[in-house]
This record gives C-alpha cells, sequence and structure tokens, in this order.
C-alpha cells in the first residue's frame, strides 16, 4: 500500500467525522442526562429572577458624559 496525499486526506476526513460524531453523541447524552436536569432548569431561569428593575447608579460620577 503506497502512502500518498490522497489517502493522508481521506484518512484525516474520515477521523474527522468519527470524531465529531462521536462528540455529538457525547455533547447529546450529556444534555439529556437524568440527573442534570434541575442543573439546566436553574440555569434557564437564574436569568428572570434577578430582575428587580432597572440598574441603579450609587454615584452620579459613575455616569457616561452626554
Amino acid at each position: 500500500m503506497e502512502l500518498t496525499h490522497d489517502w493522508f486526506v481521506g484518512a484525516a476526513k474520515s477521523f474527522g467525522l468519527f470524531y465529531l460524531m462521536g462528540l455529538f453523541i457525547l455533547i447529546t447524552i450529556y444534555a439529556y442526562w437524568p440527573s442534570l436536569g434541575g442543573r439546566f432548569d436553574k440555569a434557564a431561569k437564574s436569568i428572570l429572577d434577578d430582575e428587580d428593575g432597572p440598574v441603579q447608579r450609587e454615584n452620579k460620577e459613575d455616569t457616561p458624559c452626554q
């Protein structure tokens, strides 16, 4: 078997394909793992929990020049 440029290109493409497929499967399993559901729900709702109103500045010196 002769190792040519075309052989290396094909091997690199195949390796990349299987690498990305495996990575996708692992990330999907992680995202749908039952014990992590609470963590993801908390992260999704945390943005809404901290909104009490508009941001109030303590010092007037912090305001930008107009």
